[in-house]
């Protein structure tokens, strides 16, 4: 089993496999025909696709718990205006 090289900068990893001109083409446009450069490219596209798609459920989790809190702050302003409504208001003693 050969290690996998993992990338020390993300950035520099998700711009080479975002943009196909940044890996060597032999004769510049014509297409590559060795398996081992085409399994490579597989492999980096499946990384690139897992970490956006942790990120997108990242994002998704981020949405709800922020709809769930506008709803947590619209139930107690609701509920603390009703308990305004109902108390009746404080006499001066006089």
């Amino acid at each position: 089993m050969s290690q996998q090289e993992i990338p020390k900068d993300w950035f520099e990893f998700m711009q080479k496999a975002w943009n196909p001109m940044s890996f060597p083409l032999p004769g510049m446009m014509t297409p590559t025909v060795d398996v081992e450069e085409i399994r490579k490219k597989i492999a980096e596209l499946k990384a690139v696709e897992t970490w956006l798609i942790m990120n997108t459920g990242f994002v998704q989790m981020t949405i709800k718990t922020l709809e769930m809190q506008v709803s947590a702050l619209e139930s107690l302003r609701a509920a603390g205006e009703a308990a305004n409504k109902m108390t009746p208001p404080a006499q001066d003693g006089k």
